[in-house]
């Protein structure tokens, strides 16, 4: 028997002119499938039985297709976080063209003799897991390297445990460290991170605001802030976003209030090696603080290698244990190869740091002396390679609506400071600029700066 069929297929867009219209949450995907069939009459009785079930299986198959949006599913603990404002303002640099004075990652590569390690290590066959709390090398480097800079002389095995990157080391403390109910001080602004971990481990936490022009400890309300119930204080010395640096006056202050107060520090030290201005000091290292100290600091920021994410927790036996447990269900282990790599660097003569301080020192005098020059009130930066401006003379609302405007419009990307603060008002008259960017590319991005913006 011979069938003559023809078959028309008609397919809709997946959205009309209109909805494309709509804001980007009100698209309601769909996919609509019709089948016309025309069949030859020689055989009309059986075909037109079998056109008939046809249509009505295409249109229940229509019914089961379309597309119906989910809605997220988040813990109550983390539904105050969004996507990190680092991630939005990059998306945006990149949909604008602008240059990404944002994020705090160098544009430039590492040195090649760390590279170099790394390769040698991948072709030595060191590619399998390695040891969970860090390869012999790499604990042995760490240890050496915190004796030359703190004094303080610690067990590799017992007292270093590598983490991928620090921000791994900050989650397996909070969550090795902290119970819930715990009540925890941090300094704002801070690293997005540490509230959104303290969250995880389900933390009380208390914020003590550090105030422009100098962010300086605000000793009254820190001492007001203090109690028996307090488990912990958040350092971060030199400091994200402002480039503060505790003074030894400062530190000495937050010692005594441990002491007093069986309180732990967790010191997050990842710009240890960039401080301009003033001698960093290690907490741990002040008297009666090693034994209550975790100190936190990786290897991406001085090594301008942040993609390695190789980091380390310094502690005391007693407080080490609980910062590998959760490491060991965290990540377990880190990157082998590039553990060892990371020894190599550590090991490096102090004639690399001096090379790199006096790097980004004529960095930051490029964007200092820029954003000056472009109208913005520059507050001081004695550390780390970021600089935190007052925005509010170009008569923006907040500092999301002029960082927004500077991507637009002018072509640079800074980071909104009200981010770091638990309450946001308290950061919106402020951005963050960062220098880790060779120098043509800083020079550009100040002279967008100089010839798009003005003051209102």
């Amino acid at each position: 028997m011979r069938l003559s069929q023809a078959i028309r297929c008609t397919w809709t867009p997946q959205y009309s002119n209109e909805m494309l219209q709509q804001p980007l949450k009100s698209f309601k995907p769909y996919i609509l499938r019709t089948f016309s069939t025309s069949i030859s009459r020689k055989y009309p009785s059986p075909m037109a039985t079998a056109s008939t079930q046809n249509d009505e299986a295409v249109a229940t198959q229509h019914k089961s297709t379309q597309i119906v949006p989910k809605p997220i599913q988040v813990a109550k603990r983390l539904e105050k976080f969004k996507t990190t404002i680092f991630t939005q303002m990059s998306m945006l640099a990149i949909k604008h063209g602008a240059i990404n004075l944002g994020q705090g990652f160098p544009n430039f590569d590492g040195p090649d003799f760390v590279k170099e390690a790394a390769i040698q290590s991948i072709k030595e066959g060191k590619n399998q897991y390695a040891r969970g709390y860090g390869v012999p090398d790499l604990n042995s480097a760490v240890a050496a390297r915190f004796k030359k800079d703190s004094g303080l002389e610690v067990d590799p095995e017992k007292e270093v445990t590598v983490t991928s990157g620090c921000t791994e080391a900050i989650a397996a403390t909070m969550l090795g460290l902290i119970n819930p109910g715990d009540e925890v001080i941090l300094f704002a602004p801070f690293y997005d991170s540490y509230e959104a971990t303290l969250s995880m481990a389900g933390a009380k936490i208390k914020g003590i605001t550090l105030r422009p022009p100098d962010f300086s400890l605000p000793i009254d309300e820190l001492k007001s802030a203090v109690s028996k119930n307090t488990r912990a204080i958040l350092l971060n010395t030199p400091h994200n976003p402002t480039g503060k640096m505790f003074t030894r006056e400062e530190l000495n202050v937050i010692a005594s209030l441990c002491i007093e107060n069986d309180v732990l520090v967790f010191a997050d030290e990842v710009y240890d090696k960039l401080a301009f201005e003033m001698e960093h000091i290690s907490i741990a290292s002040l008297p009666g603080m090693y034994e209550r100290t975790v100190t936190m600091n990786s290897l991406g920021k001085t090594f301008s290698l942040t993609g390695w994410k190789i980091g380390w927790a310094i502690a005391p036996p007693h407080l080490t244990w609980g910062v590998r447990q959760a490491h060991s269900y965290l990540t377990f282990a880190t990157s082998t190869p590039m553990q060892y790599a990371s020894a190599t660097a550590l090991r490096t003569p102090d004639s690399y740091y001096e090379e790199l301080k006096r790097d980004y020192s004529a960095k930051k005098a490029i964007l200092v002396e820029g954003l000056k020059e472009a109208g913005f009130t520059v507050y001081p930066s004695s550390g780390t390679y970021f600089v935190v401006v007052d925005h509010t003379p170009f008569g923006l609302d907040n500092d999301i609506a002029f960082c927004e405007y500077l991507i637009k419009e002018v072509g640079v990307v800074a980071i909104p400071t009200s981010v770091f603060y638990l309450n946001p008002e308290e950061g919106k008259n402020l951005v963050r600029f960062t220098f880790c960017k060779d120098e043509d590319t800083l020079r550009s991005a100040v002279q967008r700066m100089k010839e798009k913006l003005s003051k209102k």
